[in-house]
């Protein structure tokens, strides 16, 4: 989900942006509803006013229809009131009083009686016209209105979807515009696996295009360097090997045993030196994982202990046949070559047990605790002891490899067992 994080963040952003349009438009779109609904209803005040002045005058139904008509209103017939009441939309409903003065006349003579009458007028629409339903305890009436018409959402649905429709495009041009970035992510990916000429140039100027731009710069000037680098360290380490030859050959050519062995053994540090500080180097810069390839570990550690030049009783190995490694077999033969070396010069009874511990190699064998912690030792030229025969190189270059194999080193004592193990 990390790597996508401007991705998700923009959609977030277009997901929540819609919603909350959506919303408002919703909530804009009831009270639009409402207020032309509130609107429309006030025509009901005249229709009632109409049919109960018919109703206390007792005009006729020819004065009625006229006197709707005045305001474009239409008498529906009776057989239609249940459908357009049943099947219609009900929009609004208001109840009210009428009050009609009456003559009356008793024993003491004439006075005038007020007479209230309930009235309930409800508004409708059906097939796209409005009607109002007027009711009072002396009748009821249904009346159309010809102007009138329901409450079109056309206009605000256009408004939203145009609204809607920019916040899409905005958000696709967002994506047009992170897709240089997405490809020089990638870019960047495999420049880190090692491919060195991958090109970061991109046209434009805008800030992403002079990112790429940058790191193209930066990229020349990181390969410059490795490459002077490599050729730095090839040069001295070849012109260092001259003379070591030179002058393992000029040993053999003095007097005394003595004498001879005391050089050969000091060229041939040299000359081991040398070599380390070569797979140093190879394994520092090593970038190209084309060389990595599947083994089986025992045909591996066999390398190994052939090239450490170790007794096969030195080595007790326990490991399934079957089990394979997908790695550069020199450079891991290299490093278990160095863990047995070790598991011998160190072990009182030179001794050195290797075998699987899930998916982990381990290395064991008899002595004491580190005296400091692993990663003292994973630095170059340092040793438990300076009498022995070494130069510090031989964790920190197992190291080196196992970093490169995206496996780390690890520490285990107990019971009077040191465990070396690959993680």
């Amino acid at each position: 989900m990390n790597r996508h994080g401007v991705l998700i963040t923009v959609l977030f952003a277009l997901i929540v942006s819609s919603i909350s349009v959506s919303a408002v438009f919703w909530e804009f779109y009831k009270l639009n509803k409402s207020q032309y609904i509130d609107h429309i209803f006030t025509k009901h005040a005249i229709i009632t006013q109409i049919y109960t002045q018919h109703q206390q005058k007792k005009t006729s139904s020819v004065m009625l229809e006229a006197n709707l008509a005045v305001y474009k209103l239409n008498i529906v017939d009776t057989d239609n009131i249940n459908t357009i009441a049943n099947k219609g939309k009900f929009l609004k409903q208001e109840s009210s009083k009428s009050v009609d003065n009456q003559l009356m006349m008793n024993s003491r003579g004439f006075y005038t009686q007020k007479i209230i009458s309930d009235i309930r007028t409800s508004m409708f629409s059906y097939k796209n016209k409005i009607y109002f339903f007027v009711q009072t305890p002396n009748g009821s009436i249904l009346i159309e209105d010809e102007e009138l018409k329901p409450y079109k959402y056309f206009n605000l649905l256009y408004t939203y979807t145009t609204v809607l429709l920019i916040i899409f495009i905005s958000f696709f041009l967002i994506l047009q515009k992170l897709r240089p970035l997405i490809r020089l992510r990638r870019k960047i990916a495999v420049y880190g696996d090692g491919d060195m000429n991958i090109s970061f140039k991109m046209r434009g100027s805008d800030e992403i295009a002079s990112i790429a731009n940058e790191l193209e710069a930066t990229k020349d000037k990181i390969n410059n360097i490795m490459d002077s680098r490599t050729l730095f360290l090839r040069n001295i380490m070849h012109e260092l090997k001259t003379p070591i030859a030179k002058g393992t050959i000029a040993t053999q050519m003095l007097d005394t045993d003595k004498q001879k062995d005391r050089f050969s053994s000091i060229f041939g540090r040299l000359e081991s030196l040398v070599n380390e500080f070569a797979l140093i180097e190879e394994v520092t810069s090593l970038g190209d994982k084309t060389e990595f390839k599947e083994y089986r570990i025992i045909d591996i550690i066999d390398g190994a202990i052939d090239m450490a030049m170790a007794e096969r009783d030195s080595v007790d190995v326990d490991i399934d046949s079957s089990v394979k490694i997908e790695v550069n077999y020199r450079l891991y033969t290299t490093a278990i070559k160095n863990m047995i070396d070790n598991g011998i010069k160190y072990s009182p009874d030179a001794k050195v047990k290797i075998r699987m511990i899930g998916n982990e190699l381990s290395f064991e064998s008899k002595g004491e605790c580190l005296k400091h912690p692993l990663k003292y030792y994973i630095e170059p030229f340092t040793k438990e002891n300076p009498s022995k025969n070494s130069f510090g190189l031989g964790l920190y270059l197992v190291d080196s490899i196992l970093k490169a194999h995206n496996r780390v080193l690890a520490h285990e004592y107990e019971n009077g067992m040191n465990r070396f193990i690959f993680a």
